[in-house]
């Protein structure tokens, strides 16, 4: 008993009202209601959200798949409406790749400045002063 007490529940908040008859239809709309996000909330899913728009647009991906959409054209249209940050896991496009890569270039742009900067600061010789230089540099030295 203390086990079950312990044991953590999910607690969806999809309503039963919402729940389709055919449990095939069911299991994709949960599926797909666990790739999009809660544009309220924007840390959960909308099959995890209580928020309203989460339950309109639970809504929206039941008709869509009741009206014989594929899951690809239930996504299609709500990224169509609302962006591709409704997808918890965005797509891979031009701008994903340009977004995740952009730190990782400045970050080795950053390193190859750096170690430039510091080889030619190394590198830079010390030059010998001439004779004159140094029978001056005696003189001002013997003169203090």
């Amino acid at each position: 008993m203390l086990v079950l007490l312990l044991t953590p529940i999910h607690a969806f908040a999809v309503n039963p009202d919402e729940v389709l008859a055919d449990p095939a239809l069911e299991q994709r709309a949960r599926a797909l209601s666990a790739e999009l996000r809660c544009m309220v909330c924007q840390n959960q899913s909308i099959d995890d959200s209580n928020a309203e728009l989460a339950r309109d647009l639970r809504i929206v991906v039941r008709e869509r798949l009741v009206d014989g959409d594929s899951d690809e054209q239930v996504l299609d249209y709500v990224v169509s409406r609302y962006g591709e940050f409704v997808l918890l896991k965005p797509r891979l496009s031009v701008r994903t790749i340009a977004l995740w890569g952009a730190p990782a270039t400045l970050a080795i742009i950053g390193l190859i400045v750096a170690v430039v900067y510091t080889r030619r600061r190394a590198v830079q010789p010390v030059a010998k002063l001439s004779p004159e230089e140094e029978a001056r540099l005696r003189r001002v030295l013997d003169a203090e």
